[in-house]
């Protein structure tokens, strides 16, 4: 009986005949783990485009948040701005804290949902990528939660240098993180369809790439923003 991944793909199990020309891959035993069989070279190639055009975009997310983080080092020392010294500290919104936790537990969670995936364990990745999911929602309302934090201690965007880049970081941030969600949940929607084909898997993979790195920029910015000085 086909699965619903064959459904997905057009190929029927052990046919041979992949989604695109070339060299087709060798159909294992039935109920292999390395299954879908018949993928053509272009079906392997195709994900690795999707991991390339990932790296190309990451870097240009480092180089802005590179040039930001030059702004705020030269705007935090009075020498170097003019020799003002309105660079007032922030007290950290405890929520961060928690927040912090769950991006890391999201971290896991996606790549365990990965590996599920890469072994054909599809409840166990639906439950993954679901957490995953409910991970990312959580942190981006934790982020609202602190910017309420600081509003009440009367800390805006334009009270002071130092607020306006926590602002603008954690706001970049918390954009790009979103779009991360959004590629979450249109792979957990497909996941509880059962329509998961080679061009999903690869989404799954780019977006655990992007995922972990957000894990790791968000990280950078937590101690930038509140153990650099």
């Amino acid at each position: 009986m086909p699965s619903a991944l064959t459904t997905d793909i057009k190929i029927k199990p052990g046919s041979g005949l992949g989604s695109g020309s070339g060299d087709p891959v060798p159909p294992g035993p039935e109920g292999a783990k390395d299954w879908p069989p018949g993928w053509s070279r272009e079906d392997a190639i195709e994900p690795e485009k999707y991991r390339i055009g990932m790296w190309v975009a990451l870097a240009s997310i480092l180089m802005l948040f590179i040039a930001l983080t030059s702004a705020y080092i030269v705007r935090g020392v009075p020498a170097l701005s003019g020799g003002d010294s309105d660079w007032l500290p922030i007290a950290m919104p405890s929520v961060l804290w928690v927040n912090t936790g769950v991006l890391l537990l999201s971290s896991v969670s996606i790549e365990l949902a990965r590996r599920a995936l890469k072994r054909n364990e599809y409840a166990l990745f639906r439950r993954w990528i679901s957490l995953t999911t409910l991970f990312g929602v959580a942190f981006l309302a934790g982020q609202f939660m602190a910017w309420r934090q600081l509003a009440a201690q009367g800390v805006f965007i334009n009270s002071h240098p130092h607020s306006s880049f926590f602002y603008l970081l954690t706001s970049l941030h918390g954009l790009h993180l979103l779009g991360g969600v959004i590629a979450l949940s249109y792979v957990t929607v497909a996941a509880f369809r059962m329509r998961i084909g080679f061009k999903r898997r690869a989404a799954v993979d780019v977006t655990a790439i992007y995922w972990h790195f957000m894990d790791g920029l968000w990280i950078y910015l937590f101690g930038l923003l509140f153990f650099f000085r």
